[in-house]
């Protein structure tokens, strides 16, 4: 909006009240959107938000400069994830909305005393808490990103799909190709003559909108960002050359691919940075419009044509993944090695969600097993809480088979390991007993995601939750149920101590195993967790060389 009726603010993810908690590191930076900030259609330019964002995240890493410790997201050994969250106000009518999010991670330099060592931080509210435990799924998902992809590619259904069919009225990609060259000068770069990320993001972005304007002939419109990857730094008198080209055109949207390469005098061009954006056109009702098609360049073209599917399709995973809540049906998702990756961090990220949780209420408690529910949105969960004699790695190994659950949980008549998807994720079929009288057995297709600790402040953790395979549909002599989050989460207390946390997101198909002791009618929970201290005392030094756990 170019009447300067609106500011935007940026700052951190881990942003609380005030009168609360307020973290250290936060940093709000409120700017008013005016004229030469806009684009065409009196928007605030993408380019100019990214500059704005680079900018909040530089000065809250500020004390980073001076202190070893931090109070971001997450600092992990020599590098640190900061969250960042991009609002808009109205100044006339005070309404405010999110415009979007975004996580960086910054790396620290070496010094003339070796690599540098970050230290821990300590999360202290809610919030923090589950940002500081997703920063180690997020960074888990970046690191294998490149191998997801080539995965995806080298699988037969995307190489069927990333055929490049000719068609007389596409457009050679080569028409959307665009170069431009920048000098690095004074005011774009820091006190340590470095470019600002901000200015080259800026600077990508708009060869980027105008590779993008020439596959379409109109204003395109940005809608998500691949990733950022600075692959290296860029200094005052450096010279630019950005370079944009469409790699792939879907039916309403787009993806435009874009690197900087960097040179000072002769010297060979350095490649500094790479993202991929996609880019919609939206006709007069706001609605996405049919694009035309492309024809990708031979060999690297089509490379990038195939690419594009690729990454286009771990975005629809994730879209899909997270849209499916608790009130739907089914519950479970399909699961395929396409997907596997995100479905997995998706199984993790929501076992660490529930477990951030600070407003649980104790249920009941027998002899140091603590029973817990937390109702919140209409949703029931609980929690069960005890510790063993058993060091937690042992606890870890012995729990992460759930072919043996059955020797200590009455609830797991039969457990079937259907696919060892690879060293942390397996696929069980559990068959459990009726609760009710006459009533069919049920079975549950589960998909059990193993985390070791990232770092020493990190527990063991065993999430479980529902999946669809096509080799397995329901059946009709079994009722089949639905697990959206459950799993342990095992903590070290001491060489020879860890406590056990047992978490589930009561769903219908779980709830009548546990609906008595939550009522407080039976106490069946102690039970079953005393039973699951026998039988991890009695086989913590005897694990089976087959079993998944011990890979």
């Amino acid at each position: 909006d170019t009447s300067g009726r609106r500011s935007l603010r940026a700052s951190d993810l881990t942003e609380e009240k005030e009168d609360v908690h307020r973290n250290p590191t936060e940093v709000k930076m409120s700017q008013i959107v005016l004229p030469c900030h806009a684009n065409h259609c009196g928007e605030l330019s993408v380019g100019q938000l990214l500059k704005w964002m680079d900018s909040t995240t530089r000065w809250m890493l500020l004390p980073h400069d001076r202190v070893t410790s931090s109070k971001v997201n997450r600092a992990f050994t020599s590098s640190m994830e900061v969250g960042i969250v991009a609002r808009c106000e109205d100044l006339f009518s005070d309404r405010q909305w999110k415009v979007c999010r975004a996580f960086a991670t910054f790396v620290a330099r070496r010094t003339e005393a070796g690599k540098v060592q970050l230290k821990q931080v300590i999360p202290h509210t809610q919030e923090e808490q589950m940002e500081y435990s997703l920063a180690a799924e997020r960074r888990r998902m970046r690191l294998i990103h490149a191998e997801i992809i080539n995965d995806l590619l080298s699988s037969s259904s995307t190489q069927a799909a990333g055929e490049c069919l000719e068609f007389d009225d596409a457009m050679p990609a080569e028409r959307t190709r665009v170069e431009s060259v920048e000098l690095v000068l004074p005011p774009h770069a820091n006190h340590q003559v470095s470019t600002f990320g901000g200015q080259i993001m800026a600077w990508m972005e708009n060869v980027a909108t105008i590779a993008a304007s020439r596959l379409c002939n109109s204003h395109p419109t940005l809608r998500t960002i691949d990733m950022f990857h600075f692959r290296g730094p860029s200094h005052i008198g450096d010279r630019l050359v950005l370079k944009a080209i469409v790699n792939n055109a879907f039916k309403k949207s787009m993806e435009v691919g874009v690197c900087a390469e960097a040179y000072q005098g002769g010297e060979p061009l350095r490649h500094i940075n790479s993202a991929f954006m996609t880019f919609e056109v939206l006709g007069s009702d706001k609605k996405p419009r049919t694009l035309p098609r492309i024809r990708p360049e031979p060999v690297d073209g089509k490379r990038r044509y195939q690419e594009a599917i690729a990454r286009k399709k771990i975005r629809l995973d994730r879209k899909y993944i997270i849209s499916c809540k608790h009130t739907e049906v089914p519950l479970s998702v399909p699961w395929d090695p396409s997907n596997q990756m995100y479905l997995s961090y998706n199984n993790a990220s929501a076992l660490k969600m529930m477990a951030a949780r600070n407003n649980w209420v104790l249920s009941s408690e027998k002899k140091k097993v603590s029973l817990f529910t937390l109702e919140e949105n209409q949703m029931l969960c609980f929690k069960v809480e005890t510790h063993v004699d058993v060091p937690a790695e042992q606890v870890f190994l012995l729990l992460s088979d759930l072919r043996r659950r059955q020797e200590w949980d009455r609830h797991y008549k039969e457990c079937e390991l259907i696919s060892q998807a690879d060293e942390e994720d397996t696929i069980y079929r559990v068959v459990t007993p009726s609760v009710t009288r006459g009533a069919r057995v049920q079975d549950f297709i589960l998909l059990a995601s193993r985390r070791r600790p990232c770092d020493a402040s990190d527990p063991y953790l065993i999430a479980l939750r529902s999946v669809t395979l096509p080799t397995h549909p329901p059946t009709e002599d079994f009722t089949r149920g639905e697990v959206l989050c459950a799993g342990f989460v095992i903590e070290e207390e001491s060489n020879h101590v860890a406590k056990i946390t047992y978490y589930n997101q009561a769903t219908p198909g779980v709830l009548p195993y546990i609906s008595n002791d939550i009522a407080g009618l039976s106490s069946s929970f102690y039970s079953t967790f005393l039973s699951c201290s026998q039988f991890l005392e009695k086989n913590k030094d005897n694990l089976s060389s087959d079993s998944p756990s011990a890979l």
